[in-house]
């Protein structure tokens, strides 16, 4: 994982989470590192002991994200248990910190994700979470869009004029997949390149920030759409997870394509209204605006609506 500055002078909210935990009682870290790239919530290499571990320090007001940092806890402790996420060593909350086991891995460029030998690693780990046991939170991808924009404009942002094109639009995803019998499963909900981990053994899937029992085409959607598969790796992405493609799992999954960009979009703008960090939230609730407005203009639209009602 790539640094953004040498760490030499620890933070005191870095210090602090050090000294809380017991198992590193006495213990002076070699090293503290930020890990770069968070958009979110600061993340430290830290390398004490025995080991190499990962502090993360919760943003502020991420609660109004939908974030619960109990459930969160319970699902990565479950992803650890189930092979596909680092261990966790540490659940601070007074101190608003997960602490992790640091995993050696490199990160898995978005091109490669349209080759089907990643994607088999990737759809086995993504397979695996969804097998867990039910966890503690739930994510309705239809509701999270509508609370965004309700936690927004009590932050004095703006809503987008976009937002109720694309409301619309999920107003037609929802009542399709109401009539769908797909029973809620373990879900990650933030499949996003930064949160794979290639390892001599396994992708690893780390932040599960909004993991929660939802539906699993929208973890397949989000992760289709947010690392760019074509429509041929799409179909691979089919094959490998259910042993076939039919128009009704492609239907299902071009649907919640768009939920997906709907969510990132109004993702962004809650963050124009409570993030402190220095990323351009209004660039990226835009784009997504666009792409999911693009997405849902396709011609193919009505028949996915009726496609992804059939039995699969």
């Amino acid at each position: 994982m790539p640094a953004d500055q040498d760490a030499a002078v620890v933070e005191p909210a870095v210090e602090a989470v050090i000294r809380a935990v017991a198992a590193w009682d006495g213990l002076q870290p070699r090293a503290v590192t930020p890990i770069s790239g968070g958009i979110t919530n600061r993340n430290f290499r830290v390398d004490i002991g025995d080991g190499s571990f990962v502090i993360r320090l919760v943003g502020k007001d991420t609660d109004l994200l939908g974030i619960d940092r109990g459930a969160e806890n319970a699902a990565a402790t479950a992803a650890a248990a189930a092979g596909v996420a680092p261990e966790v060593v540490a659940f601070l909350p007074d101190h608003g910190a997960l602490i992790t086991r640091f995993v050696e891995g490199a990160p898995i460029a978005t091109e490669d994700l349209q080759r089907g030998d990643v994607l088999e690693g990737v759809v086995a780990s993504i397979r695996a979470i969804h097998s867990m046991l039910p966890i503690p939170s739930t994510f309705d991808a239809f509701r999270v869009v509508e609370e965004y924009r309700e936690v927004a404009a009590a932050h004095g942002v703006r809503i987008p004029p976009a937002f109720d094109r694309v409301h619309e639009r999920a107003g037609d995803i929802e009542e399709v997949f109401s009539r769908a019998a797909i029973s809620p499963r373990p879900c990650h909900n933030d499949l996003l390149n930064a949160n794979f981990l290639m390892t001599s053994e396994r992708v690893v899937i780390v932040d599960y920030e909004y993991a929660g029992m939802g539906n699993l085409f929208f973890d397949l959607g989000n992760f289709s759409i947010n690392n760019g598969l074509s429509e041929e790796a799409q179909g691979e992405l089919l094959r490998l997870y259910f042993g076939d493609v039919t128009p009704t799992l492609v239907a299902r999954l071009q649907l919640m394509r768009i939920m997906s960009d709907g969510r990132e979009a109004m993702w962004g703008v809650v963050q124009q209204g409570i993030s402190t960090l220095d990323f351009d939230y209004v660039e990226y609730a835009n784009r997504h605006f666009a792409r999911c407005l693009q997405t849902a203009a396709d011609p193919r639209f009505e028949t996915w609506l009726r496609d992804a009602m059939n039995e699969t």
